[in-house]
């Protein structure tokens, strides 16, 4: 098996911002043929209900079902999964589980009021989302940890009903995603997928009702579905590919560097993985160890693609300009495989997720942590990020005046909404200022 060839980047280089903005661009243009074919498939289930469900999942997933209450898992199924995993499968799903609602829990957010001096009260009051759809990949692909990382949040946040969609192509269904399912609390389950999932939970049908936000990470057509029914429902984000950048200082194993960079570039081709370091006999060193253990991985034609056309190793200065690079970037998984990381965190402004020490592996993250999985890629975590029990919770602005409080704000209020001509606005407000 022939070396990889990686790109190498150096910071200090005359070109290195057009190198980086290169590195970075990843061609996510939409395609109008998957586009139109999604607004069919939505448009479709908005006007024939079950009906247009049964027909497509019996299409894409050679299923021969009659009617959609054929593709509702009982709450048995469930359990029988979760008691028939072997003991050290449903302990390791079990401890995932605590530490991500021990987590959650403090991400809750809490309504608040405060009275005013005149006795008005402002405050907020927090509601969970009545109901959310959970979108589950099915087939090959099967990841309990991504149930767990969707389910939990919006169970804590105490979201009414959490009903989970995953395809069960000929009718196949994955236990150890079903157990998760059991072990989240999810309401209910039901067996398909593709854009007629997500366009059946987003504006209902006779059988499955339309939910407030549809979570969960799907192919290109789950995905754009998602994108075409947000503003009906809410949606939690849409996803490129995966990400991992590590800052080295040059004295972390290289071998721990280099599997930690397969960990993501193992997902598919076009996840990226990126090392910046002080020191280039560490690249090197880093690069020696990536050529020697990539025969030794089950996916290592997943990983050579991945790295040789969107992986690199950069070189850098110093830690404040590796700092200054992990900024541009914004990456999703942030190594700070250094000394003193808690230093060099400080000057890290965007990042999904950031992983502190040489210990840290960011596969801890995508399972068991506890903080969440589901990260903002494609430098969106410039302005966003991981999902939480907040993006199960909503927000309502609370106002209550006291007499006192309508007369000295209606008077400002009534100024400001004469001078945009909005005269009703004015009298509205005129009318509960006291006499004088």
């Amino acid at each position: 098996m022939s070396n990889i060839n990686i790109t190498r980047l150096d910071a200090s280089s005359a070109d290195f911002d057009r190198q980086l903005k290169n590195l970075l661009a990843f061609d996510e243009t939409d395609d109008l043929e998957i586009h139109q074919r999604v607004l069919a498939i939505i448009a479709d289930v908005r006007k024939n209900g079950d009906k247009a469900v049964v027909e497509y999942t019996n299409r894409f997933d050679q299923r021969t079902i009659a009617q959609v209450s054929e593709l509702e898992l009982p709450p048995e199924i469930l359990k029988s999964a979760w008691n028939r995993l072997p003991a050290e499968q449903s302990q390791a799903l079990q401890t995932a589980a605590n530490r991500i609602r021990a987590y959650a829990e403090h991400q809750k957010m809490e309504s608040w009021q405060y009275t005013e001096a005149d006795g008005t009260v402002l405050g907020q009051k927090i509601t969970p989302l009545d109901r959310v759809g959970l979108y589950v990949p099915g087939g090959k692909a099967a990841y309990p940890s991504s149930v767990l990382m969707n389910a939990i949040p919006a169970k804590v946040a105490g979201v009414g009903e959490l009903i989970m969609v995953v395809p069960a192509p000929q009718g196949e269904t994955n236990q150890l995603v079903l157990a998760a399912a059991y072990l989240a609390g999810v309401d209910r389950v039901f067996t398909m997928g593709g854009a007629q999932a997500v366009a059946a939970l987003a504006y209902g049908t006779e059988t499955i009702p339309a939910v407030a936000k549809i979570v969960g990470p799907g192919n290109i057509y789950v995905a754009t579905a998602k994108k075409l029914v947000f503003g009906q429902v809410g949606i939690d984000m849409i996803a490129g590919p995966s990400e991992i950048l590590i800052i080295c200082d040059g004295e972390t194993n290289p071998d721990w560097i280099a599997m930690d960079l397969f960990s993501q570039a193992e997902h598919d081709e076009n996840a990226q993985s990126i090392l910046i370091s002080t020191d280039a006999a560490y690249l090197d060193a880093v690069e020696q160890s990536i050529n020697r253990l990539l025969p030794t991985m089950e996916r290592a034609e997943i990983i050579r693609t991945s790295l040789t056309t969107r992986g690199a190793l950069i070189k850098v200065s110093d830690l404040n300009a590796a700092a200054d690079v992990a900024n541009i970037i914004a990456p999703e998984h942030l190594e700070l495989s250094v000394e003193d990381p808690e230093a060099l965190c400080k000057n890290i402004r965007h990042a999904g997720a950031i992983f502190m020490g040489r210990y840290t592996a960011e596969a801890l993250g995508d399972y068991c942590a506890g903080p969440n999985h589901v990260l903002p890629t494609s430098s969106t975590a410039r302005f966003s990020s991981p999902l939480g029990v907040y993006d199960f919770q909503k927000r309502s602005s609370l106002i209550n005046c006291s007499q006192t409080g309508a007369d000295t704000l209606g008077t400002t209020a009534s100024i400001l909404a004469r001078g945009e001509s909005l005269t009703a606005h004015a009298r509205s407000a005129e009318f509960r200022i006291k006499p004088s």
